[in-house]
């Protein structure tokens, strides 16, 4: 099998050759790997990591400000400040375009951005070479999340509670763009695209951000409308989630989401076991090595043990899992143990 071929494989639960992998990792994990390996290809090449592919259309819409050193502005109005941190550096928003919003003629005076500031005609060549070798990933649905950068994270939590009408409202607009920008995309790559992300954040580190009952009413159906999206055009759905999520498994299965990332199993209802039991005939499993203690902390021989864990579990019908860290590699994690984790999971997952 070749990567593409193992990353489907496992996805559809069909046999493999062995587990596949995949990296998420800050920049300055990147450079450690450049550094050690020489290049990030023979970095890829000596960790046999599988990954995936990824084409985006280009931003041709109106100029954006232009802004300070090491400050950013995207295409919403969102800006962000360099952050460093001692141990990794962090672009951090501090500006929030719909923060003062408050009321629905405010929302509608909001420049909101199109579908038409963007090009779509390069995006077909790009997966089509990417699919070559890897299963190629296009595309970032979230409405909860989304919600969050506009409003900022306390007054988008609150917003449901104090404001129905203006919740829905602004979700919608935001849907007008995002949907119609996906259908393009989605056309430009047709039959190209093996993997598509209706991702949000409804977990903290001990239990959901937001109830079930404002889950259904003000998220879910845009869930759905992505999923439905994406499956239309034969495109399984990547969602990922941190935290403890585990409640909204269930309800993230009626919309039709196909794989699960990061599986933060530290966190409570997210043990592996549990997890593979319950859903794993319907997800597959990407994630899973712990990045907030064992990859930064613990020795080689615990990354190992981690690994064999994982693989034993999330793997334990010997498909269905994508081993990755569960979340960006961290500055913080040795070189040794980012190898170790690879190497392990090269040896002890093969099947």
């Amino acid at each position: 099998m070749n990567s593409r071929e193992r990353v489907l494989a496992a996805i559809n639960h069909e046999t493999l050759d062995r587990i596949p992998t995949d990296m998420w990792a800050t920049g300055e994990v990147r450079e450690k790997l450049r550094a050690h390996f020489g290049s990030d290809e023979a970095a890829r090449e000596a960790l046999h990591i599988d990954g995936m592919g990824g084409t985006w259309p280009e931003y041709i819409g109106p100029p954006l400000p232009e802004m300070p050193e090491g400050e950013t502005i995207d295409f919403w109005g969102i800006r962000s400040r360099r952050q460093v941190y001692g141990t990794g550096t962090y672009y951090e928003m501090y500006h929030h375009p719909l923060e003062a919003a408050q009321s629905i003629d405010d929302l509608e005076q909001h420049i909101w951005p199109s579908a038409d500031w963007f090009d779509y005609s390069g995006m077909r060549a790009i997966a089509q070479q990417a699919r070559e070798t890897q299963a190629v990933l296009c595309g970032y649905m979230t409405p909860f999340y989304s919600h969050n950068l506009l409003r900022g994270l306390e007054q988008s939590l609150v917003d449901p509670l104090e404001d129905a009408e203006f919740t829905h409202h602004l979700l919608k607009r935001l849907d007008d763009f995002v949907y119609e920008q996906h259908v393009r995309m989605f056309e430009a790559c047709d039959g190209l695209i093996d993997m598509a992300q209706v991702t949000d954040d409804y977990g903290s580190q001990h239990g959901p951000l937001i109830s079930l009952e404002i889950f259904r009413e003000f998220y879910k159906p845009y869930v759905q409308r992505y999923c439905d999206l994406c499956h239309s055009f034969g495109i399984k759905v990547f969602h990922h989630d941190d935290g403890a999520m585990r409640d909204f498994i269930p309800d993230l299965l009626e919309c039709g989401i196909d794989i699960l990332n990061p599986v933060q199993w530290v966190c409570p209802g997210m043990e592996q076991e549990g997890l593979k039991q319950d859903f794993g005939d319907r997800l597959c499993f990407h994630g899973g090595i712990d990045n907030q203690q064992v990859l930064p902390f613990g020795t080689p021989e615990e990354v190992r043990a981690e690994v064999r864990h994982n693989i034993d579990t999330l793997a334990a019908d010997g498909t269905g899992y994508i081993l990755a860290p569960c979340h960006n590699l961290q500055a913080v994690s040795p070189i040794e143990n980012i190898i170790a984790m690879y190497d392990e999971a090269w040896n002890y997952g093969r099947l």
